[in-house]
């Protein structure tokens, strides 16, 4: 079976894990990640963050490495891509407000393509009409809110749990990323055996 390929949906101060972990996984095993944002061209860069809990009420923020754009914005022809990834951090607070991104995840949504959030990602689904109404969905704790008054369900997972309500697969932060991406490679039709 031939490698699929996956459109990750970035801004600036995205989860570095949540970039960087995911897009080397899935290459790993044969698919084509294209890491995408809003006016930004092939060779380009954006900064992500990392975040953590250190004892506060919440999490900290600080600079992660700066990372690659490897797909022009404007040449993404949506037609190629088997899934949309929709990486958390602070980044899907602002991107999901362009209508551009909008109308991918609209795409994905009607055409029943695989769709993967994981922390804040969810943020760009909730600003979709009626993408996660109905849907269970794991996210960070914060988004709970969004996810209720969208329409769906939120599902308060271990943080180092994916879940799956049909071919929309989340999770809750990056500590979350082996069980997320073994599940989004199930969804995809990958199969890893070992010898």
């Amino acid at each position: 079976m031939p490698g699929k390929k996956i459109l990750m949906l970035c801004g600036e101060f995205t989860e570095e894990y949540e970039i960087f972990v995911f897009q080397q996984g899935m290459e790993a095993v044969g698919h084509t990640v294209h890491v995408i944002c809003p006016d930004k061209k092939k060779g380009e860069r954006i900064q992500s963050s990392l975040h953590d809990f250190e004892g506060h009420q919440t999490y900290i923020e600080r600079f992660g490495h700066l990372i690659e754009i490897n797909k022009t914005f404007s040449e993404v022809v949506l037609d190629d891509y088997d899934a949309v990834y929709c990486a958390g951090g602070r980044g899907p607070e602002y991107i999901r407000t362009d209508k551009r991104i909008q109308a991918m995840v609209r795409h994905f949504h009607d055409t029943q393509k695989p769709i993967f959030t994981i922390c804040h990602g969810v943020q760009i689904l909730v600003a979709v009409d009626g993408v996660i109404r109905g849907k269970k969905v794991a996210a960070l704790g914060a988004c709970e809110p969004e996810v209720i008054l969208a329409g769906g369900t939120y599902i308060d997972v271990n943080p180092y749990e994916a879940y799956v309500d049909g071919t929309m697969v989340s999770a809750k932060g990056w500590t979350g990323l082996g069980a997320f991406m073994r599940e989004c490679m199930k969804v995809l039709g990958t199969q890893i055996t070992h010898s």
